[in-house]
């Protein structure tokens, strides 16, 4: 089947066409290449798997993966071009609970997710009730201090919110004591190409993401924009003269950081 491109999820094949898509493509499997180390060996809920392909990254090397999502159409895709022995992909209702007994999983990955959720405490409280005790939470989602001015609204139009290292703890403790956050970032040639487009976009999608804006009138204006942005045709190949992506470092501290890497763990029993 066919995969209906959005804009925001990753599919491998339409992130191939930019430097831009390249580097973002990089970044989210850099995120599960740093993710193994908590999955090598355990069972592992990829909770907003989108297409699937990190689900089936990991499960290479973990006990068992479950991936979920809200979009069916992902799932199914997931599904059909991913699934093996120990992955499956199931499809979960953006405000119902997991369906999965409580302590069913050692590893919960949860990567350029937490940005689209409405209600974060029942999305938290879900993560807690299937982990383990002592299990692990990885959470990635974008870094709103190289992307927003102070107080501005998320430019991306999918997104209800975007946090930085204080507001994210925020939320984390109130459902977990052990969290830790760390930066992603790299070297200057790799991610200056990002922090340019969000430059870029920060001060284009003034001013109607200033917080006084409503959320649906900000969306529709984002949406129109969008309506007149040409993107290259899905699977267009890129010259790897033009740009080959550097590593990426996930550490404490870093700045400029594109993106927040919680590591969070579940007390024990």
């Amino acid at each position: 089947m066919q995969l209906e491109p959005t804009g925001e999820r990753m599919m491998v094949d339409d992130y191939q066409a930019t430097a831009e898509d390249r580097l973002i493509y990089h970044l989210h499997v850099e995120t599960y290449r740093f993710a193994e180390a908590y999955t090598r060996g355990r069972r592992v809920l990829d909770f907003g798997c989108g297409s699937g392909y990190g689900s089936a990254m990991i499960a290479r090397s973990a006990l068992h993966v479950t991936g979920v999502d809200v979009a069916a159409d992902a799932v199914a895709y997931a599904a059909e071009r991913h699934g093996s022995d120990n992955l499956d992909f199931q499809h979960v209702t953006a405000d119902g609970g997991l369906p999965f007994a409580d302590a069913s999983f050692d590893t919960v990955l949860s990567f350029q997710v937490f940005e689209h959720v409405e209600h974060e405490q029942r999305y938290l409280q879900e993560i807690a009730r299937v982990l383990v005790p002592g299990g692990t939470l990885l959470l990635v989602t974008p870094d709103r201090s190289t992307r927003l001015l102070p107080l501005q609204q998320p430019w991306n139009r999918w997104h209800l919110r975007e946090y930085s290292e204080r507001s994210l703890r925020q939320q984390l403790v109130q459902q977990f004591d052990d969290v830790r956050i760390l930066g992603m970032g790299g070297d200057a040639a790799t991610i200056g190409i990002e922090l340019r487009r969000c430059r870029r976009m920060m001060w284009l999608s003034l001013p109607f993401t200033l917080p006084f804006y409503p959320r649906a009138l900000r969306v529709g204006l984002l949406n129109l924009v969008h309506r007149f942005k040409a993107r290259p045709a899905a699977g267009t190949p890129t010259d790897p003269a033009v740009f080959a992506p550097g590593p990426v470092r996930i550490a404490a501290g870093l700045s400029p950081s594109l993106n927040l890497v919680a590591v969070v763990r579940k007390r024990q029993a």
